[in-house]
């Protein structure tokens, strides 16, 4: 086989497991929105009622409970990984750290990364027995955070690595400090950093394997810091498995609201990155 021929032999592989993934995709997309977008007109009020006492049973109610449990896990969770991550990403950059110390860093990353999620949970879970507490917000909380901090680090971390480097000249030039110069530096790598965190928290709001020993699986509203709540992936894997028609339709429901959310949360980040990039040094003013 001459090497035109590998060429095209390899091109039309590409081209096919390119349009695998697509299919894939578009079908699991396709029938989540049209049979969860079908629950939800038939009974658009299910977002926004908390669920009746048999909930589980017969689908009584709706599952706001478990939207609020996402929103008040995820939210916080982003918010302290972002801190934890964004402070990492600065300190692995040559003005805090030697190469070597910053490549061992970037190994320990490298392997929570690719840490299956519910090992985390897992994690969590074993401290939470160590301590004598029981599933609650504030552990679903701490392991979505934990889970979303390596995500946010190599965004932000990238992002800081390919801010321009006259940036870092002009400011040290000026006289200004380390953490002055780092300032800057985040300014000018805000894009990619934003970007970082909106992904990670859409990869935080759909999972489930983290918060599933966690953070509980009740049908109740969210109480408290230390009371159990539901997610929106627990409360779909909870009722996938149901007998009655009715809470399996709610869980088509949840799937639509839970994938709107994460594509929400991607168009979001092209797009605030987008923005920031116009008033970063070298982007277009408007």
């Amino acid at each position: 086989m001459d090497r035109y021929t590998e060429q095209r032999v390899f091109g039309v592989l590409a081209r096919a497991s390119a349009a695998v993934v697509v299919g894939v995709l578009a079908l699991l997309v396709g029938v989540t929105l049209v049979r969860g977008g079908g629950a939800l007109l038939s009974n658009p009020s299910i977002v926004v009622t908390p669920p009746g006492s048999r909930y589980m049973l017969d689908g009584s109610g709706g599952f706001l409970h478990a939207v609020l449990g996402s929103v008040l896990v995820v939210v916080p969770a982003t918010a302290v990984a972002t801190v934890l991550a964004l402070s990492t990403a600065v300190f692995l950059q040559r003005d805090y750290s030697s190469e070597r110390v910053a490549e061992y860093v970037n190994l320990f990353l490298d392997v929570l990364w690719g840490t299956p999620p519910i090992v985390y949970g897992v994690f969590v879970l074993t401290a939470m027995i160590a301590a004598g507490a029981r599933a609650s917000l504030f552990a679903g909380v701490l392991s979505i955070a934990i889970f979303e901090y390596p995500i946010i680090t190599r965004y932000a971390d990238e992002a800081l690595r390919s801010a321009p480097e006259a940036v870092t000249e002009a400011t040290y030039g000026l006289g200004a400090t380390r953490f002055e110069t780092a300032r800057m530096t985040v300014r000018a790598a805000l894009p990619g950093v934003v970007a970082g965190v909106i992904m990670g928290f859409a990869r935080g709001v759909g999972d489930a394997a983290t918060v599933l020993f966690t953070a509980g699986g009740n049908t109740e509203m969210p109480g408290g810091l230390f009371e159990p709540a539901t997610t929106l992936p627990i409360l779909i894997f909870q009722q996938a498995t149901s007998f009655n028609a009715d809470v399996r339709s709610h869980a088509y429901a949840a799937s639509f609201v839970l994938i709107v959310a994460v594509l929400a949360s991607i168009l979001a980040s092209k797009y605030l990155a987008g923005r920031f990039a116009r008033y970063a040094p070298g982007g277009n003013q408007p």
